[in-house]
């Protein structure tokens, strides 16, 4: 029987995340999930694999049991399947950020770009004058992209500060639309433009795993396979699996 995966992220303050480490860890082994969960204080971030069961009981704790309180009722969520479990263990850690953009001090809780739904994405990015930008790192945009976005070669997260200081200019570039897998690393730099002076800056919501899963492969503008950090590597429309990467698999 397939497994069901749960990607899922929130930014959120959670001064208590230390705290809330145990409890989650524990909830989690419990049902059997593995999987990777990163808490910070800016919110909580995680992929986690198991039984359609205890992956609907982990989701309804996060977003209405009493081990958050309520503060984790805008989770973005993707779900997918898996043919065998994409991950060897369970594991929940501390961070300073759920991604790492190192700057801390900008995060999208105050101030975040403009949502926008995999159903109205392509008819933003076939606009002229806007700048269509992916967010992730070089080795992911090799495996597939949108029509006519740009790559910002960069290794890791935490290159794109560098790179908006060179290559990107809040007078020339007026519109800014990111992507990334899913959403949440383009939802930080959104906010990290927007704090230096970019006017407008949209993200798509729930980032390319959401597009995949909700956009018709005949009406698509994506262009290869998106890469996902579990042993399935990469997925493709309707979220399948990469042929051939079910019996061995990061």
């Amino acid at each position: 029987m397939p497994l069901k995966v749960a990607a899922f992220y929130q930014f959120a303050v959670l001064p208590d995340f230390r705290a809330l480490r145990e409890p989650l860890r524990a909830f989690c082994a419990g049902l059997g999930l593995k999987g990777s969960v990163l808490l910070a204080h800016e919110g909580i971030n995680g992929t986690i694999a198991g039984s359609a069961e205890a992956i609907d009981a982990v989701v309804a704790e996060l977003q209405h049991g009493p081990m958050f309180g309520g503060r984790l009722d805008n989770l973005e969520l993707k779900f997918s399947e898996a043919a065998e479990t994409p991950f060897q263990r369970l594991k929940v850690r501390l961070k300073q950020e759920i991604v790492t953009l190192g700057a801390p001090t900008v995060g999208p809780t105050p101030r975040v770009g403009s949502y926008v739904d995999a159903a109205d994405w392509n008819a933003l990015i076939a606009s002229p004058d806007i700048l269509v930008l992916d967010t992730r790192n070089a080795f992911e945009v090799a495996m597939g992209t949108f029509d006519g976005a740009v790559d910002p070669k960069i290794a890791s997260f935490g290159q794109f500060k560098e790179f908006a200081a060179r290559h990107l200019d809040p007078e020339k570039h007026r519109k800014i639309a990111m992507f990334c897998t899913g959403g949440i690393r383009c939802e930080k730099a959104s906010a990290y433009l927007l704090a230096h002076g970019f006017a407008e800056v949209y993200h798509l919501k729930g980032g390319i795993l959401k597009y995949l899963e909700q956009t018709p492969e005949q009406d698509s503008r994506w262009r290869g396979e998106c890469f996902v950090f579990d042993e399935r590597v990469a997925l493709g429309h309707g979220l399948r699996e990469r042929a051939g990467e079910s019996a061995a698999h990061d």
